[in-house]
């Protein structure tokens, strides 16, 4: 009794420091930093500069005014720059601190350098088959199209006679990826953006022991973030003493540098080079629905087999290598033999370094190309407004836009931001829904029966423009089918957002939502 009582302690400690320490580090923390720096100057200034306080309205009137005109000239997307405009005239001093420490990438110059020589390095690593690319030329001219604009921002084919299976829940895919485990005999990597101690994670890391001790090459990567809230900062040293190679990705050091602004989102594992997995599942517990704080956890995944799963092998030893120097990229001339699918998979990454927002313009091209339907599943809505007008255009011209959205938050700012846009949507037609049992974690676009992606990319603005993120293009083959019915049959777990329902919103998330929407970049 009483040791279960001290292990309760020693769990809801665990948790107040949890949530104490995103609270600090987060950008909110950053944010009202700086908001309270500004008061007190201000207070300072009111109660022992008297003399100086009209000298200081006027220089900080002809500051923010120069800093408005300096931002509205910038290249910034325009919901940036009336963020920025917004936080420098209430912060003028700090406000613009914030901008040029965002603005500098201290401590990402040397990553920005680094990745580019990756992608050189790398620029012809997967040769591109003629035989699958006259297919898309011929068969799927929207995909001949999208792989033009892809590879210009990195080694990524297009493939056929590789079999691809749709996961709707991480409850399905978990299973499936012992199993895969389990049949490793050259290598495995792992890649994904949260690693726990749990059900899920005690599993595979059973397996990977057990591999690495039979000789397998086993190499584990995951956010640096994880070192804050999930993982001990010594924890690659545990692994390495199991044989499992392991890193951390960019550990946060918040307030010196701008690595928090980049994270790596992606969610990889290869087995053999022969079979690649992908989507929202994380390695955590609540991802397979054990111990889920938010209800139902609904996610998704697709495993491929075949010569595409070579796309996901050489993104992992890309980021691999970013962090520590090395020049060799193992395992990407394997011979893998041909799967039987009819269609045709384009496997991608997107990268914050590379000033292309490779997710946010796949879907917007998926969105502009529709001519029946496309339906959506995200955990986050804050849209900048090239994304939110393509949605709305899309529905007006007839197109049937759906969104499936969390019923439970995970976050409730993020909730309270996603519904800012739903009047603007629903006005322009687009039909929106949320998932009653729970948290919608998944992360697919599914159009016309035809085409559809499944990944690690929100619609919001972490994903779209400061993570490292991957996803699976696919067109033609048999699990488009399943993804459009895993949403039809999702959307019958959830209920319809009206403009009458918009109506009964508490009053607290309205305003939440109406005084943060202005900062939503930053969040």
């Amino acid at each position: 009794m009483h040791s279960g009582t001290g292990d309760d302690e020693l769990h809801l400690i665990k948790k107040h420091k949890k949530t104490l320490l995103r609270a600090v580090f987060s950008r909110a923390g950053v944010i009202v930093l700086l908001l309270l720096l500004q008061i007190a100057l201000a207070v300072l200034t009111l109660s022992h500069l008297r003399d100086f306080l009209p000298h200081y309205i006027t220089l900080m009137t002809i500051f923010s005014a120069a800093m408005t005109l300096y931002l509205l000239n910038s290249g910034h997307d325009p919901s940036a720059k009336l963020t920025w405009i917004v936080v420098i005239v209430l912060l003028p001093v700090f406000g613009a601190l914030l901008y040029a420490y965002t603005r500098s990438d201290l401590g990402h110059r040397l990553l920005k350098r680094r990745f580019a020589d990756i992608l050189a390095e790398t620029a012809e690593k997967l040769p591109q088959d003629e035989a699958a690319l006259t297919r898309a030329v011929k068969e799927a001219p929207e995909l001949a199209a999208l792989a033009r604009y892809v590879g210009r921002t990195g080694c990524y084919p297009v493939f056929d006679r590789s079999r691809v299976r749709y996961f709707p829940l991480g409850d399905e895919l978990f299973p499936a990826l012992l199993e895969e485990l389990e049949k490793a005999e050259k290598f495995i990597f792992l890649e994904f953006f949260i690693v726990d101690e749990g059900v899920f994670w005690g599993r595979v890391l059973e397996i990977l022991a057990r591999k690495a001790a039979a000789g397998v090459d086993v190499r584990v990567l995951y956010d640096g973030t994880n070192e804050f809230f999930n993982l001990p900062r010594s924890y690659p040293k545990k692994l390495e003493a199991l044989g499992i190679s392991c890193r951390s990705f960019a550990p946060v050091h918040p307030f010196v540098s701008t690595h928090y602004n980049y994270r790596d989102h992606r969610k990889i594992l290869v087995v053999d080079g022969r079979v690649a997995m992908t989507g929202g599942v994380n390695l955590a517990d609540e991802y397979i629905n054990v111990n889920s704080r938010f209800g139902h956890w609904k996610d998704a995944a697709v495993m491929v087999c075949g010569p595409a799963a070579a796309s996901f092998t050489l993104m992992f030893l890309q980021t691999w290598n970013i962090t520590e120097r090395e020049t060799a990229y193992p395992y990407l001339d394997l011979s893998v033999p041909p799967e039987e699918e009819d269609g045709l998979v384009l496997p991608y990454a997107d990268c914050p370094l590379d000033n292309e927002r490779v997710g946010e313009w796949v879907y917007m091209d998926i969105l502009n190309r529709a001519r029946r339907y496309v339906h959506i599943f995200t955990p986050y809505l804050i849209l900048d407004g090239e994304m939110e007008t393509a949605l709305k255009f899309a529905s007006e011209r007839g197109v049937d836009v759906r969104l499936i959205l969390p019923g439970i938050p995970d976050k409730k700012l993020a909730w309270a931001l996603a519904k800012t846009h739903y009047p603007s949507l629903l006005e322009s037609g687009v039909r929106i829904y949320e998932y009653t049992p729970g948290f919608v974690h998944a992360k697919c676009f599914v159009a016309d029966d035809r085409e559809a992606v499944v990944g690690t990319i929100n619609l919001d603005y972490r994903s779209l423009y400061h993570h490292f993120e991957c996803a699976m293009y696919m067109n033609g083959c048999a699990a488009v089918a399943d993804v459009e019915r895993d949403f039809l049959h999702t959307q019958e777990k959830c209920r319809a957002v009206t403009a009458e329902t918009l109506k009964k919103e508490k009053l607290s998330t309205r305003l939440m939502g109406f005084f943060m929407k202005v900062i939503a970049p930053l969040f």
